[in-house]
């Protein structure tokens, strides 16, 4: 058990139905992303984990490939259905989860309604959206719309990596979060830079995540393809300042490289803690936090523990409760 004063908050933590399982799966999904097969997850098993890691609370959300799986109507009652069951885990465990909600994207008119539910009835912290949704990526011009909503709403909006359209040839026959979910990180953003979405909509709290996949590394060449492609008269940010004013989450193997790497973009005020459990298994969240524990801290930072945490207090005032 751990016993330092300030836990974790874990903005990027996940979980499961049986029957969303079985929906995934009578869509085609019995080797989700191409990983041999699905999690298991109780609210009890993530409890013992987290009071093990010292983790003080879980921003639950429904990780890859998300609940849109070709057809609207299901795919609006499939995501009420999820939220709901996940809305009933945080009243059931007060002060130990949140709720990151899901919506049918690439449904407009769905997904407004399900913002609208799940802020105004479940009480959500947030949305969860995928990076894609059968090739709609985030910056299309026909999710405006929802933009809008959620901006005017203040949202919290954690983005979480899918599949490309092609990586049966892209992936080359390997697991797709390998490589695929960093690059599907990077190519959204990407798409929301040159968009314009994210500086039209500037009371969005974004959550990018796994250390902000590529975008470290290739931060500057976007940059300068922006400055050289954007349309004349356009006074948008470059999008190194745009990528300095979202938040990263640090789940997956943040160390010893890409953590450095993020840091040479962002503040360490952006940075917040993630686990990836249940789709990182156990024993991987146990070394994931060993690791940060004894990692050196930022000037000013006195664990990496009270650093994320207060970061993410800041964004999600209801977890301060």
């Amino acid at each position: 058990m751990f016993t330092e004063t300030v836990g974790y908050l874990d903005v990027h933590a996940h979980y499961v139905t049986e029957s969303y399982v079985r929906r995934a799966r009578e869509a085609g999904h019995d080797h989700p992303d191409g990983v041999p097969a699905w999690p298991s997850w109780s609210a009890e098993t993530h409890l013992e984990l987290m009071d093990r890691c010292g983790i003080e609370r879980s921003m639950l959300s429904v990780s890859s490939p998300g609940i849109h799986f070709g057809d609207d109507s299901a795919a609006r009652a499939l995501a009420r259905e999820v939220n709901e069951a996940g809305a009933d885990t945080v009243r059931e465990h007060p002060g130990r989860f949140g709720l990151f909600a899901s919506v049918p994207l690439p449904d407009v008119d769905g997904s407004l309604a399900e913002i609208a539910y799940a802020y105004d009835v479940l009480h959500a912290d947030g949305v969860v959206l995928e990076t894609n949704t059968h090739g709609t990526y985030l910056g299309d011009r026909a999710l405006e719309p929802v933009w809008a909503e959620l901006d005017a709403r203040g949202a919290v909006v954690f983005m979480h990596p899918t599949s490309p359209v092609c990586w049966e040839r892209s992936a080359l026959g390997r697991p797709r979060p390998m490589v695929e979910f960093i690059f599907d990180t990077a190519r959204t953003v990407t798409d929301l830079l040159m968009a314009g979405t994210l500086d039209r909509h500037r009371n969005l709290t974004v959550i990018v995540p796994h250390c902000g996949g590529a975008l470290p590394v290739l931060a500057d060449r976007i940059d300068g393809f922006m400055k050289m492609f954007m349309p004349p008269g356009t006074q948008a940010p470059g999008a190194v300042d745009q990528l300095r004013r979202l938040h990263y989450d640090l789940a997956g193997p943040a160390l010893p490289r890409q953590l450095p790497a993020l840091l040479s973009l962002v503040g360490a005020d952006r940075l917040l803690y993630g686990s990836d459990y249940c789709w990182t298994p156990a024993g991987g969240v146990d070394a994931h936090v060993a690791g940060l524990d004894a990692a050196p801290v930022p000037e000013g930072a006195t664990s990496w523990r009270a650093l994320t945490t207060a970061n993410a207090r800041r964004i999600l005032p209801g977890t301060s409760r």
